[in-house]
């Protein structure tokens, strides 16, 4: 089911300065900040040949990474993101096995503009994993 790894995303707390540390650090190509209202986030991602990295800052206090950052208030990994070929298909198939889907189960648009879902992490190790329609 699982085609390819997509992103490793973290979660700062100053996605400006974070962006500069990869480029002065690793003279890395970091895209141009986009903010997702809907997911209470603004993110860039860190271009490399065979992945990518997203860095994600909270919009404002009610974002999901605000409180991720409450925990973990110097920032860390968040989650991962696996490619899938049929995000329905997959989806149907992990919830027959009795693993949990975050929110209402339905796929939403997410940062790369392609459907996504979250699994519940304690059903992966404390990992909260991120599948995205190919």
């Amino acid at each position: 089911m699982l085609k390819k790894f997509n992103h490793l995303a973290i979660a700062v707390k100053n996605i400006k300065k974070a962006s500069e540390m990869y480029k002065h650090a690793f003279d890395a190509k970091v895209s141009s900040p986009k903010s997702y209202p809907k997911h209470g986030v603004k993110v860039v991602f860190v271009e490399m040949d065979n992945s990518k990295i997203e860095l994600m800052e909270p919009l404002d206090g009610h974002s999901p990474i605000s409180n991720f950052l409450k925990k973990h208030p110097e920032g860390g990994i968040h989650h991962i993101c696996v490619e899938v070929e049929n995000i329905y298909k997959v989806r149907d198939n992990l919830i027959e096995k009795g693993f949990r889907i975050l929110g209402d189960g339905q796929p939403k648009i997410g940062a790369h503009d392609k459907l996504v879902l979250f699994l519940h992490p304690k059903d992966f190790n404390n990992t909260l994993i991120e599948l995205e329609q190919e």
